[in-house]
């Protein structure tokens, strides 16, 4: 490494799969996390530090932030689905789920489940990312400042609360505007002062720099390697400028709050790098209608694997349909689709739609979150880890799914139902992402929202207008029938009409009748 040019930036995809697409529990602010990180520090040996167990964190989340169960494992999982794990360790885990027979022997399991607890905390801040502030809502955006004006794309230009998620100033702004709560949170409770604050002396120690690697990796004088936060800090060149010291092993708190402060850019694979001067992909020849609108851009042609990202918009009246390195592994953001159909059948880290209607979506499996928002008369196919739907209407979604669809705000006629296709490749698809046929939520959703919602915001697909979807293009592979099948009721009602058609064939066979019209006296 070269020490001059260090080069630090947000990672976007804590923020785009991370950040719950809805204001987060009042009792997720500095004030309370503050209190659980010094709770859990003296709690060390009851699975609460350095990780945090489930059954640690329920009894903080359920007896001491009031927050329902389901809520709290909402959280607890979306962050360990975040944490790096193998294909493999994701289907042991659906297996061990799939076999347990009842609520007490899910929770015997998620008892031993833990997760880094300074991360954790650092997750739940960046809630804050959603949290609608009543200055905002009667103003617009935060106070202007030159980092989010302007350079802001047309894609991601509306600062609405779900647009931060894909707006990279959008994180950068909430990382350094936070900068010294996120560091305070990570201090030992020694190092504070009574109100919780940092003193000049205040020390840092390398677990939490370790832990702010969750939302901060860098480069060193633009050098290919990506290397997280911590790597960098605690290369011996960079001492001085980073503040740690190899005689206590702690960073000084002023110091490294400077330096991040000083190398802090924007991310160069964030979103608007992306359309900046990502490809522009002309896949018009698999399109049919009119290509003159359509606008994709990706950045895998120089993005390092985990930082892919393919941007569509106006895809308008088309058939598009791809399966393709391009798109494996990236985070893929659909944008004001109109009369289309968009089939991505490639693994995918992320989905988000937006704007779009009247279309159809088939999706690759999709092995963190799929998210759905603005969008009217969508029809959404796809096997995710995880599905969120917020400002939808008249939507429906085919899905297989481990964990509960999430209703979040301003839905309107949302329908589930089983999933009901597939494509040659789809279960060596679902394996590379560690999903599973079971277990299946797809007919069991969680209402998040503030306002009271009601469970008659959605129904299930009553099983005599199921009928199943066939993909139309020839491809390699050995998947030749539904994952995991379908559900008795539809796997019926598509035999009951299947039996109907053939006496109807029958009937008409033995009726032997002629062309002509018959005369007769």
């Amino acid at each position: 490494m070269d020490q001059s040019g260090v080069l630090l930036w947000v990672k976007a995809e804590p923020f785009i799969v991370g950040a719950l697409q809805v204001p987060p529990p009042s009792k997720f602010s500095l004030h309370y996390l503050r209190k659980i990180s010094t709770y859990v520090r003296t709690r060390a040996t009851e699975g609460a530090y350095p990780r945090l167990y489930w059954s640690t964190w329920r009894h903080i989340a359920c007896g001491k932030l009031q927050l329902a169960k389901d809520l709290a494992w909402l959280y607890f999982e979306i962050f360990d689905s975040l944490a790096v794990k193998t294909p493999e360790e994701r289907l042991e885990w659906s297996e061990i789920l799939s076999n347990c027979m009842s609520e007490d022997e899910v929770e015997k399991q998620r008892n031993q489940l833990s997760v880094n607890t300074l991360q954790f905390l650092l997750f739940l801040y960046i809630q804050q990312l959603n949290k609608v502030s009543l200055r905002t809502s009667l103003i617009g955006e935060e106070w202007p400042s030159p980092r989010n004006r302007s350079q802001s794309p047309d894609l991601t230009e509306k600062s609405s609360c779900h647009n931060k998620n894909w707006n990279d100033y959008s994180h950068q702004a909430f990382v350094c505007d936070h900068l010294s709560d996120l560091l305070e949170l990570l201090l030992d409770p020694e190092q504070l002062t009574a109100s919780f604050h940092s003193t000049h002396s205040s020390l840092v120690s390398r677990e939490a720099v370790v832990a702010l690697s969750f939302l901060i990796e860098g480069t060193v004088s633009r050098a290919r390697k990506i290397y997280p936060l911590h790597e960098l800090a605690l290369w011996q060149p960079l001492h001085a400028e980073s503040g740690f010291s190899r005689i206590s092993k702690t960073f000084s708190f002023y110091k490294l709050e400077a330096w991040l402060r000083a190398c802090l850019t924007g991310n160069p694979f964030g979103t608007s790098a992306c359309l900046k001067s990502g490809k522009k992909l002309a896949w018009a020849h698999q399109v049919e209608g009119t290509t003159k609108r359509a606008k994709i851009a990706c950045n895998t042609h120089m993005a390092p694997k985990m930082h892919r990202m393919v941007v569509m918009s106006q895809v308008y009246k088309q058939t598009l349909a791809k399966s393709s390195d391009t798109l494996v592994g990236a985070h893929v953001k659909i944008h004001r689709c109109n009369e289309s159909f968009i089939y991505l059948l490639s693994p995918l880290r992320s989905v988000t739609i937006e704007k779009c209607r009247n279309s159809t979506f088939v999706l690759g499996p999709v092995q963190t979150a799929l998210h759905l928002h603005s969008c009217d008369n969508v029809k959404v196919i796809a096997v995710c880890h995880r599905l969120s739907i917020s400002s939808t209407a008249g939507c429906i979604f085919h899905i297989l799914t481990p964990t509960r669809p999430l209703i979040l705000s301003g839905n309107q006629a949302v329908t589930f139902a089983p999933f009901h296709t597939h494509y040659p490749m789809l279960e060596d698809h679902m394996a590379r992402t560690g999903l599973a046929t079971v277990p299946n939520y797809w007919d069991n959703p969680m209402i998040v929202c503030r306002e009271n919602c009601n469970t008659s915001v959605f129904q299930l697909l009553p099983p005599c207008e199921f009928y199943v979807f066939i993909i139309p293009f020839e491809m390699e592979g050995d998947t030749t029938e539904i994952p995991g099948g379908l559900p008795s009721a539809y796997q019926k009602a598509l035999g009951q009409r299947e039996q109907k058609i053939q006496i109807w064939q029958k009937t008409v066979k033995e009726a032997r009748l002629t062309k002509g019209l018959e005369t007769g006296g």
